[in-house]
């Protein structure tokens, strides 16, 4: 008689870490990236939200796309699924233009993360910055960025 071998249990993923964490997604949509690239961004961005524990409320996520000028698409409070979250940034719309990146990131340390945008005091903040990575004014970007960067961490 033939051996039959069954297959190991396929284990369910973990359960989501118990970490609050507040993330600010800063996205190039500057001429440079061109309609198709910010289309696989977008994509990328909703992929990346459904892996994350926004519907306990555990982490939150705030947008804000940069080219000539920069604005909020939406606030840390405003979406509090993965659903409204993955609707919000495939209605994003691509504008072209310059690359601006460091008005970008004075833009987020000033309007977004506050708490009347949703930032909240005794969580950890990511700002992740998705672009190609050519500031229209890269000495201004550095500066910029150094505000962000605790002073124990090398660069």
């Amino acid at each position: 008689m033939p051996t039959v071998t069954t297959p190991p249990p396929v284990q369910s993923p973990a359960p989501p870490l118990d970490c609050p964490v507040d993330i600010i997604f800063v996205v190039d949509d500057s001429g440079s990236i061109g309609s198709g690239n910010f289309g696989t961004v977008k994509s990328f961005l909703r992929q990346l939200v459904s892996r994350l524990d926004i519907d306990s409320g555990n982490t939150r996520v705030g947008l804000v796309t940069f080219s000539s000028s920069v604005g909020t698409v939406f606030n840390l409070k405003d979406h509090s699924t993965i659903a409204s979250l993955q609707s919000a940034i495939s209605s994003l719309g691509y504008r072209g233009g310059g690359t601006n990146t460091a008005r970008a990131l004075a833009y987020v340390r000033t309007t977004m993360l506050t708490s009347a945008a949703g930032d909240r005091p005794n969580v950890p903040n990511i700002v992740a910055v998705l672009t190609d990575g050519k500031s229209s004014n890269s000495g201004a970007t550095v500066v910029s960025m150094t505000f962000f960067i605790p002073d124990n961490v090398e660069t």
